[in-house]
């Protein structure tokens, strides 16, 4: 009956005993059981028969990985998956939902203060696994893009998934370690990535065609908006995102591949309860050293490479912009061009028409990087030679807008290749499509800003509907408001879950001082709420006169002294009230 119904439902089957996990694959006629003693944390490979008939069994949909933490070693698994689509009769999935299960039957073996840090590990690490975006297949390679693996060779093609996927994009590689090093327990590890994967069967002139948007977080330097920014020693840049569009048409397939990522320089723009906090570029750091790191690992793996930067020329993001132009001319490389566009001066007063200058001044060397596009014979006809590397600040609502819009001319292209569009016709006359392309790019965004801001991403109005709107504006400002709270009051404990998922902090028992045990000042806690207190108090006073003007008036002025009071006195010493992370030291976020 449970094999039927493996087979069925393509779960796996997760037996569970006192001493031993059991997972027993659902392959047809597989015979393998993978089993993790609870005991030794040893992970073999057994059979069916050796299941022991009074386990306690339960289906789950894949093995994340294991994590150590303070009670011990835990097992995380897939218990929830939602199917996305089909990509070349491979299905995909999102994980939904997830089970952290201790190999320890007790905690009697712990102080009430690990325990209390235990459980706080615990939470950490649901909060990650609760930010949406977790895909995975259990057949076809999602780290790679089609013309990466357009160019692997027969050996490649034969390596598990775990064994041939991109690093940078497995977001559950460091759960999966112990997995990694026993080649014969690989079909039962499975890389999972984070991003966004949307997949949409469209028509146009009555021919049918798939349309994919995949986008890839990358694992190195990852983390939250402002705890993360620039680059690392090894060059790796702040949330660094590879996005691939697809389309599949008559057997026939292409795609174009962009990339964003934080500005390649050492520098930092720490919360401190301003609005904009003053990014700062780092004094002693070798910028040099760092950028050539990036941009070499870049070249070898995309080829050339066209920067748009979006930030303002003017005001505090003008350092950053001359710095990393400085870096591009000091550099002189013919593999990299660099093109500015200050986004906000160029489109203010609500003219996001002018977007159009800088896809004409751009056009020339779109066509020149071109596509990748292989036929139904499996030839290829074109490759991509190149990306465009966007940034602007965060790398969110600036840069996706305009990547939308050159993914936008690049479909144009392919479709009219492929035959698809009729020659003149245009894409922005095919209303069913495009509804569909800027609602997903739209999505595109909110999914990469809620992962790396804690809100949706601004701007996407315009991405939607192609124009820019006062209710726009409207929900803009209330992400900003939103974004302003938890980049002050909720993101090091963020910082701190990312940090301890991805194995950049690693848990033990043994630490005489646990990082957790650093008092948290409360004040931090009481000022945002002193702060809404007062401003609603002071409003509630004006829309609600008392007796007298006089006394209105008073009630006016004493909540309002109190809520500009708190807010001067935080801006005095602000980041004695933010919540910075405590599980890495400031200089390995730097």
């Amino acid at each position: 009956m449970g094999t039927s119904l493996c087979l069925v439902s393509k779960a796996l089957w997760l037996h569970v005993t006192p001493e031993k996990f059991y997972v027993e694959a659902c392959d047809d006629g597989a015979d393998d059981v993978l089993v993790i003693d609870r005991v030794s944390t040893e992970v073999t490979l057994s059979v069916k028969k050796d299941i022991p008939p009074s386990a306690v069994t339960r289906p789950i949909f894949g093995i994340l990985g294991t994590i150590h933490l303070v009670a011990g070693n835990y097992l995380i698994v897939i218990t929830k998956k939602t199917k996305i689509g089909e990509f070349f009769n491979h299905v995909i999935w999102k994980a939904t939902d997830f089970d952290i299960l201790s190999y320890k039957k007790t905690m009697l073996h712990l102080t009430d203060i690990q325990l209390q840090d235990n459980k706080t590990f615990l939470a950490m690490i649901n909060h990650v696994l609760n930010v949406d975006g977790f895909y995975f297949s259990t057949t076809y390679d999602l780290t790679h893009t089609l013309q990466r693996l357009s160019n692997t060779s027969p050996e490649f093609q034969e390596m598990s998934l775990l064994e041939r996927a991109d690093q940078r994009f497995v977001w559950n590689g460091h759960l999966l370690r112990e997995f990694s090093a026993q080649p014969e327990v690989h079909r039962f590890a499975l890389p999972v990535l984070h991003g966004f994967i949307t997949m949409h069967s469209c028509s146009i002139n009555g021919k049918y065609f798939d349309w994919i948007l995949i986008s890839r977080r990358s694992c190195f330097r990852a983390g939250v908006r402002y705890y993360v920014r620039g680059i690392d020693s090894e060059g790796h840049a702040a949330n660094f995102v590879e996005t691939e569009q697809i389309v599949h048409y008559n057997g026939s397939r292409a795609s174009f591949v962009q990339t964003r990522g934080s500005i390649p320089v050492f520098w930092s723009q720490r919360p401190n309860l301003k609005y904009k906090p003053q990014p700062l570029i780092n004094k002693v750091a070798n910028h040099m050293d760092g950028f050539q790191r990036h941009f070499d690992s870049q070249v070898i793996i995309y080829g050339k490479q066209v920067i748009i930067n979006l930030v303002n020329q003017k005001g505090s993001e003008k350092p950053l912009e001359q710095a990393f132009a400085t870096m591009v001319s000091s550099l002189a490389s013919g593999m990299i061009r660099y093109v500015a566009f200050d986004f906000h001066k160029e489109c203010k007063n609500m003219r996001w028409d002018r977007l159009s200058i800088l896809l004409d001044q751009v056009a020339e060397i779109q066509d020149e990087l071109s596509y990748f596009l292989v036929d139904s014979a499996g030839m290829v006809v074109t490759s991509q030679e190149g990306v465009f590397r966007s940034n602007c600040m965060d790398c969110l609502d600036r840069t996706n807008v305009i990547q939308s819009l050159l993914a936008r001319r690049s479909l144009q292209a392919q479709l009219q290749r492929l035959g698809v569009l009729h020659v003149g016709q245009k894409l922005e006359e095919q209303n069913e499509f495009e509804k569909i392309y800027k609602n997903a790019w739209a999505d595109n965004a909110n999914a990469c800003a809620k992962q790396y801001a804690g809100t949706g991403a601004l701007k996407t109005d315009f991405t939607r509907t192609g124009k820019r709107t006062q209710l726009g504006l409207l929900m803009d400002g209330w992400n900003s408001m939103i974004r302003y709270y938890k980049n002050n009051f909720s993101d090091g404990f963020r910082q701190d879950s990312i940090d301890l998922f991805l194995g950049n902090y690693s848990v033990d028992e043994l630490e005489s001082h646990s990082p957790l045990s650093v008092p948290r000042d409360l004040k931090f806690l009481a000022l945002p709420i002193i702060m809404v207190v007062a401003f609603s108090m002071c409003i509630i006073c004006l829309l609600m006169a008392g007796d007298t003007w006089t006394e209105t008036l008073a009630y006016v002025l004493f909540w309002g002294v109190a809520s500009i009071g708190t807010f001067f006195i935080i801006l005095y010493n602000g980041k004695d009230f933010v919540d910075a992370p405590r599980l890495v030291q400031k200089e390995k976020m730097d």
